[in-house]
Parts: structure tokens; C-alpha cells; sequence
């Protein structure tokens, strides 16, 4: 398919996908591949949209979101194939929904917009689909962590929470025990997802996403680790005793 001089990039991608999975002429693998097949590629550019993001590298991230549209594109190919839906109607679906949900913006209520409001709105999206239960709707592809606190949010709403902090760091307290009396291996997994489930808790109730407090510790470990293997170099960092790295590691954190 030939660019025309004045084609809207998106009707270039479009029509990239299409002659992708043209059944004659298409690509071998692009042709083979289903919804299910490429949904763990579309979680994954999710993820490195957000690295680039967390690396503050803006070029990278053009090219990362380049890369996740290209994954709606795909999916949307793929419906239209089947006769569910197309391009056009994914992003019909989502303008109407942000104008629903902003009708101090686009509709005739006036003010701002306060998190009370913005829930009540996304309550009577779920109630309109025959929602039943006020957790539903919370997608089981989600991060673990992310998954929890968006569960404990929703349970909530309903009022089912601690009234503050303490209650969920006595839960932690009583998880840890839970967990150091456990002897079965089924017991110890149950035992140490009902810790995690409660740190989750226990720092979403401070106002933090458990899932950004993971990630930003997972990178500080990273770069502490590796400026120590940079100290002694990779091959005698691992022969060191545990003491002569506890000192780097030390020092490493003064550092930094």
C-alpha cells in the first residue's frame, strides 16, 4: 500500500495493519496471531511505556506508545476481521465516555471535578453493563499489587475499611505470625499473600500506590547492587563474604 502524499498517519498505520493480515498477501505471522496471543506484547509495551516514562526519556517514550497503539490497532483489526467492531468505533466508545464522565467540561453541569463525583459516574458506567458486585470490573491481567489496592479501594467505597492506619498495621502483625506458624507449603503461600495483601493496605492508607513504592525500591536496589559491582568488579563482588558486602552495600547507600 502506497503512501499518499497528505495521508494522516493514522490512516497509514491503519491501513499498515491491513495489508498485515491480508489473507493472500499478508504476514505469515501476523496472520497466525489471535487476541489471546498478543495480549501478553500489549501488556508488555503497557510496562515499557512506563519505563520510558520513569526514565524521563521522551524519545523512547514516542516510540513506546508508538508501539502500544500499534497493539490497539492489531487488537482493533483483528474485531473488525470478525465483524465485532473496528478502529473507528474503539475510539467513538472511549470520546463518549470521557465526555460522560466530564460534564463539567462537556455537558451542562459547571464547578470541578472531585473524586467522589469521578466514582459516582464510573458506579453508574458498571451499573449500566449489570454489574453485581462492587469489585467487578477490576481486570484479573492487572499487577498483583496494583489488582489489591484497586479490590481494597472498591471495598471501600462501601465502607468496608479501617477507619485508620493502626488497623492495618495490626493486620501486617498478625500476617507475620500467621506466616512463621505455617508448616504446609499451601499454607505458607495463603499465609504470605494475606501479608502482602495487607501491606498493600497498610500503605494505600498513607496515600501511596503500592505498586509505585515497589518499583521506585526495585530500581534503588538495582542501582545500589550494580554501583557495588562496579566498586569490586562483577566476578569478586560474588566471592566476597557476606560481611565484605553488607560494608559495600554501606557504602553504597551513603552515596547515593
Amino acid at each position: 500500500m502506497s503512501e499518499t502524499p497528505h495521508q494522516p498517519p493514522i490512516t497509514r498505520l491503519l491501513g499498515i495493519m491491513a495489508r498485515l493480515r491480508d489473507r493472500e498477501h499478508g504476514c505469515e505471522w501476523d496472520l497466525a496471531q489471535d487476541f489471546a496471543s498478543i495480549a501478553p506484547y500489549t501488556i508488555e509495551e503497557a510496562y515499557e511505556v512506563a519505563d520510558a516514562i520513569a526514565r524521563g526519556d521522551m524519545a523512547d517514550l514516542k516510540e513506546e506508545l508508538g508501539d502500544l497503539l500499534l497493539q490497539v490497532v492489531f487488537h482493533a483489526r483483528m474485531a473488525e476481521e470478525a465483524g465485532h467492531f473496528a478502529f473507528d468505533d474503539v475510539a467513538a466508545t472511549i470520546s463518549g465516555k470521557m465526555e460522560a464522565r466530564h460534564p463539567h467540561i462537556f455537558g451542562a453541569e459547571s464547578g470541578t471535578m472531585d473524586e467522589a463525583r469521578w466514582e459516582d459516574i464510573k458506579a453508574s458506567e458498571r451499573a449500566s453493563k449489570g454489574v453485581a458486585s462492587a469489585l467487578d470490573g477490576v481486570a484479573l491481567a492487572l499487577p498483583a499489587l496494583m489488582r489489591a489496592e484497586k479490590l481494597q479501594k472498591r471495598a471501600a467505597r462501601t465502607g468496608f475499611d479501617w477507619p485508620d492506619p493502626s488497623g492495618s498495621e495490626a493486620k501486617i502483625a498478625e500476617e507475620i505470625e500467621e506466616l512463621k506458624a505455617a508448616t504446609s507449603d499451601a499454607a505458607k503461600l495463603e499465609e504470605a499473600g494475606d501479608l502482602l495483601f495487607a501491606a498493600v493496605n497498610f500503605v494505600r492508607a498513607h496515600g501511596i500506590a503500592a505498586e509505585d513504592a515497589l518499583r521506585a525500591a526495585n530500581a534503588k536496589f538495582e542501582a545500589r547492587f550494580r554501583a557495588m559491582e562496579q566498586l569490586v568488579g562483577p566476578e569478586t563482588f560474588a566471592t566476597l563474604t557476606l560481611e565484605a558486602q553488607e560494608e559495600l552495600w554501606q557504602q553504597v547507600k551513603k552515596q547515593s
